[in-house]
Formats: structure tokens, sequence, C-alpha cells
């Protein structure tokens, strides 16, 4: 039985032992110093950007759309298995344009996204502000709708994802710090590499070690080669409270603009985020009161009518940037068979779940059939 050892119980981690628990003959542990989606995962607001992305081609485009399939079987797949319904807004993602964004470049992705199939529509100023009369700037001449992309509750899918390959088989370890990783060189029996894992409670053997502890990432590898550096980006986001819906209450999509995002949680209640803050120079990010400042204002001056609710909730989470490559990250560490990374997805983890675990899913079956 092939050995399986996942280090991380975000999103990526829970999602690659759901898809791996899927595959009879495994043995799969999955392992987390805290519990599921204590870290970028939680603090992430779930908009899956795939659609209205400007990636058309590569690997960035291929990555989205092999999610956006995914997710569209991964979320009844998991509610029926787990009995519990995950929080998902299939209204869509309406994303803002003002005066700086030329029309150009929305007419050709409009007409490459019709070509494979998916909608994308470009509204005029007229046509937003009968769809939605919230926002209310001059600044705003227009809006870009794709009604197929979506927002999913980070957390309970995640929780979701955990619950379901628990029920799979797999054993799942929390609250667990992973001390060292060994390599014990060649195991005849599975003809391959294998490695010890100690943690504070014991010692692992594993054929196969997936590493996708985000931030915690480098730490763990460094002392096999220092091969991926991954620093941290944080962001700050707050939830206000209305006591009335914002605009359309039958028409409540994402709306984004400026590289901010209003995410309707319910009929009153909305995420508002996220602010992009990086290190300073000793590499140290904290929470900047005057970004979140900026953010809010920023907001209220394209829909007003949020200034008369209340902040019931603010929070931060720092993302996890590679530097030096491109995010994320979804490779075997050289030199290391069996060790494989898929860590750094900095602000699309949520959204690129779906498409790493497949691709380390693949990975582990293309060498078992050698």
């Amino acid at each position: 039985m092939t050995r399986i050892t996942i280090i991380g119980a975000g999103v990526i981690g829970s999602s690659i032992a759901y898809e791996l628990s899927l595959i009879k003959g495994l043995d799969i542990t999955l392992i987390d110093e805290k519990k599921p989606a204590s870290g970028s995962t939680g603090a992430a607001l779930g908009v899956l950007m795939a659609i209205i992305s400007q990636k058309k081609r590569g690997r960035g485009w291929k990555l989205r759309q092999l999610s956006l399939e995914r997710y569209t079987t991964l979320i009844p797949e998991l509610e029926g298995l787990t009995g519990k319904k995950i929080p998902v807004n299939h209204q869509g993602i309406l994303m803002l344009r003002f005066a700086d964004d030329p029309l150009e470049r929305w007419d050709k992705l409009q007409k490459f996204r019709h070509d494979n199939g998916y909608p994308l529509e470009i509204w005029d100023r007229n046509e937003l502000l009968k769809r939605c009369p919230q926002v209310q700037n001059d600044r705003v001449i227009g809006a870009i709708y794709s009604p197929n992309d979506k927002q999913i509750n980070p957390t309970i899918l995640t929780e979701s994802l955990v619950l379901a390959a628990s029920q799979n088989g797999v054993n799942c370890q929390f609250g667990v710090k992973v001390e060292n990783i060994t390599s014990m060189g060649i195991d005849s029996a599975n003809n391959g590499q294998s490695y010890h894992i100690k943690t504070s409670y014991q010692t692992l053997e594993t054929d196969w070690l997936i590493i996708c502890a985000g931030l915690g990432s480098t730490p763990l590898i460094d002392h096999l080669q220092p091969m991926v550096k991954i620093k941290p980006v944080l962001g700050q986001a707050l939830q206000i409270k209305l006591n009335h819906t914002l605009g359309n209450v039958n028409f409540q999509p994402v709306i984004t603009g400026e590289d901010i995002h209003i995410v309707p949680i319910n009929n009153q209640e909305y995420w508002i985020g996220a602010t992009l803050e990086f290190p300073n120079q000793r590499g140290e990010v904290k929470p900047n009161i005057e970004f979140l400042e900026q953010a809010k204002k920023q907001v209220f001056s394209v829909f007003p009518e949020l200034r008369k609710g209340k902040i019931v909730n603010t929070w931060s989470g720092k993302r996890p940037r590679p530097d030096g490559e491109a995010a994320p990250i979804i490779k075997e560490v050289p030199n290391y068979p069996g060790v494989l990374l898929a860590t750094g997805h900095y602000r699309n983890g949520i959204l690129l779940a779906p498409a790493t675990a497949l691709m380390i899913r693949d990975k582990i079956m293309e060498n078992a059939l050698k």
C-alpha cells in the first residue's frame, strides 16, 4: 500500500487529501500544526475570479479552467457525502470599469471566452445602474459581468473536504507539529525513496511527501534543499452589517473594483477586502490600520449606503507569495523523489485548489503506472 503524507490542512492540503482518498490502495495521512483553515485559507474571501480574469492561455488559464470544471461537480459531491451545506454565491462576479480601463481588452476577452463557451457581458453605465443601483460614483463608467464565476465560503469548504477525506479513510492529525523530515533512501518494498517525518507525537514513514503548508513550507524543506522562498503579503478585511439589502435583493453578485471585493454573505451582511500589504526590509508584515481605512474610504466612495452599516468584524491574514518564481508552486523537489510542493498560491488558493489537487493526484498516479 502506497503511503502518502500531506503537511498542511488549508484548502490546498485538504483538497489533495480528498482527491487522493477517492483512489483505492493509498494510506493517506493529513497533518497540520493547527486546525484546518487556520492560516491563509481562513482569512480568504473565497472569490473565484476565473473567467473574468485576463488569463487566456498558458498555465494560468489552464489551472483556472480545470478548477472551474471540478468545482461544478465537487460542491454537490461534498454536500452529498458530508450532509453539510457549503455556502456558494452562484450569482457571478461583477467587475467595475473606471475611465482608465480600456474597453478594447475586455472586447478581446469577451470574444475569447465566447469562443470557448463561457459567457462574459460588457455593461455600459446605464445597464450597470439599472442592475446595481447601489453603485453611486461618477468615476464608474460601466462593468464586466461574469455569470459563471463564483464565491465560496473558504472555511466551510475546507472543513467539508477534511470531513469527506476522513470518511474515506484519511488519517487526519491536527495540533501536530512536524519537527524533522529525513530521507531514508530507497525502500525495496516500494521501489522508491522513503522518508521519516518526525512529529511531536510519533515518527511516520512515507513514500510520498506533499508539502502544502503555505508560509510554513520553506522551513520544512530548507534542510532538504533551499530551493524555494515564500514571503508573506498581508491582507485585511472587514464585515459590515446593514439593516437592509444593498441594491437589488434578487441580484447579489460579488462586486469588485480597483482590487477591492464586496462579498454578500447574506441579505444584509457583506465582507469587504482585502488590502495588499508587503513586508518591510526586515521581512516583517503587520496590519496597518491606514491601509484598512483607505480600503473603507475607497469602498464607501462607490457604495455610500455601506456607510450606514455597522462593522461587526475585522481580520487579517498572510498570503504565501513565491519570491523569484510564478505562483503557485506545484512541482517535485529536485533530487528528492516523492517530495512534492503544492504551495505559494498567493491570492488564488481557493480558486486553484481543485486544479492543484488534480495535478498532484496525476503526478502520483503516473509514477505508480511506471
